[in-house]
């Protein structure tokens, strides 16, 4: 069955409003400030779409384009320029960066209260795209298929999600900073046991038929209907083009009968994934101001 992301990102999305309309009748004006460096066609897509989304649910949004290349040094004056400005509530950067940024030392210039992406160790926000991923799963586990049920609260949901990921055979497919790495870093804290696959993996269609759930951030078809067991949970979040289109990890029409949940591509859990990076941005707004 097709999880209904769509349903999910407009329930989320109506509670951000509200939360946006309470916060403004305060006089407080949430702002995400995004940084790009570089000119890519598809990180401009994605800054877009924020954007977009950012107006429709009522936040504020400042992107900072740096078009020329730049020293890591001048970034980080410039990074913590804005980080120190009262107006920012959060920031993001978007990746991928160059190779001669230390990321570590370039989070540290974020305050944690702004850093809303859970890039920094010890943070108090799981990384969107795995809230994304915990609002199917919350969704799918749930008996009660309300969409107002399906988002994620972490905290309160920790238990929740620690009882259906236990004994579940897990498999993320791909590593990548902004996919695979932090979703399996989520699944850790909730004390799930996983098999990661990379490019290095020798023979990975022997763990995908054992999966229970397979979560995909990799970008390419990459899971065939022969190598998944009946039953089986699919999650993608990765992206490819073909031909003018969009896809994901899978071909949806090949494994419908055999995935028991799957989400689609486009309009799955990308949507959720931005929405809930705005969530992030209001938590810390409204911790921020006691409300």
């Amino acid at each position: 069955m097709l999880v209904p992301c769509d349903l999910l990102a407009t329930e989320l999305a109506n509670q951000l409003i509200k939360r946006v309309t309470i916060l403004k009748k305060k006089n407080i004006f949430p702002k995400l400030v995004a940084v790009l460096l570089g000119s890519s066609a598809e990180q401009l897509s994605f800054v877009s779409i924020k954007r977009k989304i950012a107006t429709k649910i009522g936040i504020d949004f400042e992107f900072k384009h740096i078009k020329n290349q730049v020293t890591f040094s001048s970034f980080l004056i410039d990074l913590s320029n804005s980080t120190n400005d009262s107006k920012t509530s959060g920031i993001i950067v978007q990746h991928p960066l160059p190779n001669d940024f230390n990321q570590q030392e370039m989070y540290a210039q974020i305050a944690d209260s702004k850093e809303i992406e859970g890039h920094k160790k010890n943070s108090d926000y799981q990384f969107p795209l795995s809230l994304a991923v915990l609002s199917a799963l919350k969704y799918i586990f749930n008996k009660n298929k309300d969409p107002a049920n399906s988002i994620v609260e972490y905290q309160k949901d920790k238990s929740f999600f620690a009882s259906i990921l236990q004994g579940k055979k897990i498999v993320i497919v791909g590593k990548g900073s902004t996919g695979g790495k932090p979703i399996a870093r989520t699944f850790s804290d909730l004390g799930a046991r996983y098999d990661i696959v990379d490019s290095k993996t020798i023979s990975p269609e022997n763990l995908y038929r054992l999966a229970d759930i397979i979560v995909t951030a990799v970008g390419n078809n990459i899971i065939k209907p022969n190598q998944i067991r009946q039953g089986v949970i699919l999650l993608n979040v990765g992206l490819r083009k073909e031909n003018g289109k969009l896809y994901g990890d899978y071909d949806e029409s090949k494994i419908l009968d055999i995935a028991s949940w799957y989400t689609k591509t486009p309009g799955g859990l990308g949507p959720l994934d931005v929405l809930y990076l705005y969530k992030n941005l209001l938590d810390s707004v409204e911790q921020n101001n006691n409300i």
